[in-house]
């Protein structure tokens, strides 16, 4: 069979380039989205400019902005120069990825698939286009972590066994749909929780790509998540959680040497393990 014709949703950073250009060796692709985060309403700025909303976001941006000085995420994906997709003139950018351009260029291109890395909730009728569906990457092992900053509550409930990526098919829910892979990283003493994000984000774009491969051949994906798990929310992470974890981090990894992990799902519920 022929590759597959994909359409990528991905947000701007190092990581989601670098997936971008590992799915488009895999596949077809027809277009790459990127959303601006230009088109602000009413309701939606005075969401952010409320008091909690706008100190936890000061917050973040300070942490974040120690965290990544140096731009620490383009050298260790793209070591040898800079974050670029191989192919831009792909690209489509619009102001959010519900906005209304986005369900016309799947209607108008017709891709096979839908592939999705790093963008906001998707909803609405985009959720029903791509003739096998709509795939993501989800940055925690779903059900048990879905949500945002799954590395860091796996780290600090104490345990790295459970650091990784989740692709899975997108429903209506947050990181629920039938699962396809789990994709565990090394782990190792001395990592940091960004390290272990971007090197499971790394080893998760071949199991992606992979899986771009098997839906081509027919293979059957997928299955039915065995409930929901926790769903960890931007805002639970605080300040005082940042500071356990840094005096926790070190004894957690001490002595630890964990090969990187795939677990693969297939429909008629078999479960396939690969090193």
């Amino acid at each position: 069979m022929s590759a597959l014709r994909i359409m990528i949703l991905c947000g701007r950073s190092a990581r989601h380039l670098h997936v971008a250009n590992v799915l488009c060796q895999a596949a077809d692709p027809v277009a790459i989205v990127q959303e601006t985060g230009g088109e602000w309403s009413l309701t939606k700025t005075l969401k952010k400019l409320r008091p909690d909303n706008l100190l936890r976001k000061v917050w973040r941006w300070l942490r974040d902005r120690r965290r990544y000085a140096g731009n620490p995420e383009a050298k260790f994906f793209f070591p040898d120069g800079s974050p670029k997709l191989d192919r831009p003139e792909l690209v489509r950018e619009v102001p959010h990825i519900n906005h209304p351009e986005v369900v016309r260029l799947a209607k108008e291109l017709q891709p096979d698939l839908i592939c999705v890395f790093g963008t906001s909730l998707i909803r609405g009728e985009l959720l029903n286009q791509g003739r096998l569906g709509i795939i993501n990457l989800h940055g925690g092992l779903s059900p048990e972590y879905r949500g945002a900053d799954c590395t860091f509550w796996a780290l600090y409930n104490g345990e790295p066994d459970k650091v990784g990526c989740t692709l899975h098919y997108i429903d209506a829910g947050i990181d629920t749909g039938r699962l396809i892979a789990h994709v565990s990283p090394a782990v190792r003493e001395g990592d940091s929780e960004l390290v272990l994000f971007w090197r499971a984000v790394q080893d998760s774009a071949q199991v992606y790509a992979e899986a771009i491969r098997r839906l081509a051949h027919g293979h059957a994906l997928g299955v039915v998540q065995p409930g929901k798990g926790r769903l960890y929310q931007v805002k639970d992470r605080g300040l005082r959680h940042e500071q356990a974890l840094a005096d926790k981090l070190p004894g957690t990894l001490a002595g630890l040497d964990l090969p990187p992990r795939v677990r693969w799902f297939v429909a008629e519920e078999r479960q396939e393990r690969a090193a």
